[in-house]
């Protein structure tokens, strides 16, 4: 009985041990599974780190997207402006101002004033040669001349005045159409449009286009030419 009680002491005494060594893996265990809680619970909060810089960087791309389309845009629009400017300036130089000098020197309204201004000058010129002529005439002759055959009255001068005046004061609405054009925006399209405008052909549905016609009758002239002398007569002798 003793012997049975002293053996099963000793295994109790094994189960003790074994029980203590088991304790002792499972607390091992315990911690090892701690440490990898711990490290995974720390990658997660790398990973949402990582995850807030890429959303961030994200962001920050599309940002940088969207500035770099406004520029490309805006370098598109003003190289348009840029290449518009320089087109109008070289038109302008090239050709606009020409036009504006032709359309100031063709003005109908200039040349009246000026066709004024020369017949007023003319005449009293003329008046002048003529009392001066008169004045030596009366010199060699002893006696007065009568100066009122002249065909220029003595108002010629106060008519020089007032030719002088009108052409000193003159206004060309060509001028007014180009100053006001050039307060505009799209002033070259304006300027083209009063100094350079298209020209458009209008054809008959009786011609062909190209035809020149070869008879010389497009150009009113009789086919004999008589009456055209005639007709220059009647004018000459008008």
């Amino acid at each position: 009985m003793e012997v049975e009680l002293s053996q099963a002491k000793v295994q109790l005494s094994n189960k003790d041990k074994d029980l203590q060594a088991k304790d002792v893996e499972i607390a091992e265990l315990k911690r090892r599974l701690n440490k990898q809680i711990d490290k995974c619970e720390s990658l997660e909060i790398d990973l949402e780190a990582e995850k807030v810089k890429a959303a961030d960087a994200e962001e920050a791309r599309a940002v940088s997207t969207a500035a770099l389309n406004v520029a490309q845009t805006n370098y598109s629009e003003a190289q348009g402006i840029v290449n518009t400017l320089v087109s109008e300036a070289e038109w302008m130089r090239t050709r606009g101002i020409v036009l504006v000098a032709n359309s100031i020197l063709n003005a109908g309204e200039l040349d009246r004033a000026v066709a004024a201004l020369t017949d007023a000058a003319r005449a009293v010129g003329y008046r002048g040669g003529y009392l001066e002529c008169a004045n030596h005439v009366e010199q060699m002759l002893g006696q007065e001349f009568d100066i009122s055959h002249c065909s220029v009255t003595e108002h010629a001068d106060a008519a020089l005045a007032h030719a002088e005046n009108s052409y000193d004061s003159l206004f060309l609405p060509i001028m007014d159409l180009v100053v006001e054009s050039l307060k505009k925006d799209d002033w070259c399209q304006r300027l083209k449009a009063v100094l350079d405008p298209p020209v458009t052909v209008e054809l008959s549905d009786e011609e062909p286009a190209g035809d020149d016609g070869g008879d010389g009758d497009d150009d009113g002239n009789d086919d004999d030419g008589e009456d055209d002398g005639d007709d220059d007569g009647d004018r000459h002798d008008e």
